[in-house]
């Protein structure tokens, strides 16, 4: 686990509160506690100051009650909370894993969980939030996924793909059938053009696998308390077709609107 802390473990800077204009920086490394300072002032004795910096261990910053005050005041309490954690060997190696490895701890969850853990930092809402994390939702919770709906996924988003309803997904379907052929009776190709004929791989397996109301993962239980509703203006539809009454998928949106302290 020691391989997943990189230099610097935690590093963070801003401009101090009001009325103070003087900038701060906070790097925290396996060994060492810097605390940098750039003195912003009118004033002639402060105009020419060049930038400070103090150093010290872990174990000092632990006693150095005057420094975590500052840290404080200008990062606020929680970060203030984390550089003590992080000085006491209480490392977050959760946060630190690869993307890759954190999406396939993420297949395991549910999507109620998934949600819970999307509100804890402003990196794991980007990654629970993302077309990896979505597309997988989608493939992980069938054997087959038809070509066709790859294809919706890299067009529209895989999120859409996995809340959008049976009918709405169908329709799309036809209508890429229909250009497609257009497109080939343009060339003067004969043929269906690609479209998927083994009956494993066809739209038509894959909605009496999803159901008929969208789908819905929910790691083999059945359950989810995690679901979004899409809005007439988010509904992915057939933009040349009238919208037909019942046809969203009719589910209700808890994903976390804000993210997390970021560390």
């Amino acid at each position: 686990m020691a391989s997943l802390l990189k230099e610097p473990l935690f590093e963070i800077s801003a401009q101090g509160p009001a009325p103070n204009k003087d900038f701060y920086q906070l790097s925290i490394t396996k060994s060492d506690v810097i605390w940098r300072y750039w003195k912003i002032s009118l004033r002639n004795a402060s105009r020419n100051a060049k930038p400070g910096e103090q150093r010290e261990s872990h174990q000092d910053y632990l006693e150095d009650t005057r420094l975590q005050s500052q840290v404080g005041l200008v990062f606020g309490q929680g970060i203030q909370a984390y550089t003590l954690a992080l000085g006491r060997g209480c490392y977050d190696y959760l946060e630190r894993l690869p993307d890759a490895l954190l999406l396939r701890i993420l297949a395991h969850l549910q999507l109620e969980e998934v949600g819970a853990l999307g509100q804890t930092s402003h990196r794991f809402r980007k990654l629970c939030s993302s077309e990896a994390f979505w597309e997988q939702a989608v493939r992980g919770h069938w054997e087959t996924v038809p070509a066709e709906v790859g294809s919706l996924g890299l067009e529209l988003g895989w999120r859409r793909v996995f809340f959008t309803s049976k009918l709405q997904l169908q329709k799309l379907i036809s209508r890429q059938r229909q250009q497609l052929r257009e497109e080939e009776e343009e060339e003067g190709e004969e043929g269906e053009g690609g479209l998927i004929t083994e009956a494993s791989g066809t739209p038509e397996a894959f909605w009496d696998s999803a159901g008929s109301s969208g789908t819905v993962l929910s790691s083999g239980t059945g359950d989810s308390a995690y679901t979004e509703s899409l809005s007439d203006s988010d509904t992915v539809s057939d933009p040349h077709s009238p919208r037909e009454s019942g046809s969203g998928s009719g589910v209700v949106d808890t994903w976390p609107k804000e993210g997390g302290v970021d560390m």
